[in-house]
């Protein structure tokens, strides 16, 4: 038996589901820091196996439900995507809810490069492109058509980002310890996101935490081999993936430590080409995509800064929450500059 998951039990499921006979050895894979992510064998071949961590989290099985939809929703479409096999939301099989998928070859730039990569610049630059027609890709799908309107919220996605964002940073004063010390002032970023706020696009596919880390890139070729990790998807302003690509992009000024050793091997596109390149494959309009940027700073700055308030609390290892909290304040000083316009995505 695996410490993650009952071989009896799973193998008794595959033959329920008529998806297979015989289930192998199982083993831990990279990728995915907040769910358990195994390779098994099925009669024989690798697939992967996805399920919440050992100590559950109240919604882990609502999240792994969720990318169950996702991955249903995209099967057939032309989104780059971990085929699904089959789900099970019945928590008596597992104990909670799992999926298996095809095991994607590809490797995440976060954590490996391969000896192509390393070799040729042009082949990192054109990978580099292709996560943003990849991206193009995704706000084009129809959430209706696919079935995932489901995950669509009612009233504006917009109109509802800065209130509920400065809510949950209201939310970390209940941890009595949190020093917010050196964080920027989000009152007047809020401010002008507010007064600038685009109006309401229709409704799109998010993935909802797009950023280098979360792709699996070809090995050899500039092509994006699958988007991963959809547990923060919903159904909202896609541009916003755009915006938050911007901001955690590997290019100066680098807020975040994102993309690893593809990041460090250099020759990636700026910001600007890959807003080009999102152009020229049929994403949205990216006349205000600086307005996108800076709500995915503020945004992003926020959801870190929980860390370092659940750290001072003895809920989280205090070293990780002291560099998410100096990640929030890189964050929110980009989105304060783009609203002072001292920066900007365009040259």
């Amino acid at each position: 038996m695996s410490p993650s998951v009952d071989l009896d039990a799973l193998t008794d499921w595959v033959r329920a589901e008529g998806i297979g006979t015989e289930i192998g050895e199982a083993s831990p894979l990279a990728g995915g820091t907040q769910n358990i992510v195994l390779r098994v064998e099925l009669d024989g071949r690798p697939v992967v196996l996805r399920r919440p961590p050992e100590h559950p989290r109240p919604t882990s099985d609502r999240t792994l439900t969720r990318e169950i939809t996702v991955l249903t929703g995209l099967a057939g479409t032309d989104v780059p995507h971990p085929r699904l096999i089959a789900g099970c939301t019945d928590t008596s099989v597992l104990g909670v809810v799992f999926y298996l998928m095809e095991l994607v070859d590809g490797v995440n730039p976060g954590e490996e490069v391969t000896a192509a990569q390393r070799a040729d610049a042009g082949l990192r630059h054109g990978q580099g492109l292709a996560v943003a027609r990849a991206l193009a890709r995704l706000g084009a799908v129809d959430p209706v058509a696919q079935g995932l309107d489901v995950l669509r919220k009612p009233g504006s996605f917009l109109a509802r980002q800065v209130p509920q964002w400065l809510g949950q940073l209201e939310s970390y004063r209940e941890f009595p310890d949190w020093d917010a010390g050196g964080l920027p002032d989000p009152a007047p970023i809020a401010e002008w996101l507010e007064a600038h706020r685009p109006p309401d696009a229709e409704p799109g596919v998010m993935h909802g935490d797009f950023h280098l880390n979360n792709v699996m890139l070809a090995r050899e070729r500039p092509e994006v081999a699958a988007l991963v990790d959809w547990e923060m998807c919903t159904v909202g302003d896609p541009l916003l993936d755009l915006g938050w690509l911007m901001v955690t992009w590997p290019d100066a000024p680098r807020v975040l430590d994102v993309g690893g050793p593809l990041a460090d091997l250099g020759g990636l596109p700026t910001r600007a080409e890959l807003v080009a390149e999102y152009a020229r494959a049929g994403g949205r309009g990216t006349e205000r995509i600086d307005w996108y940027t800076a709500l995915a700073g503020f945004k992003l700055g926020i959801v870190l800064e929980g860390t370092w308030a659940r750290a001072s609390a003895g809920q989280a290892p205090e070293e990780t929450g002291r560099r998410l909290h100096d990640n929030a304040v890189s964050l929110l000083s980009v989105a304060i500059d783009i609203a002072q316009g001292t920066w900007s995505v365009q040259p």
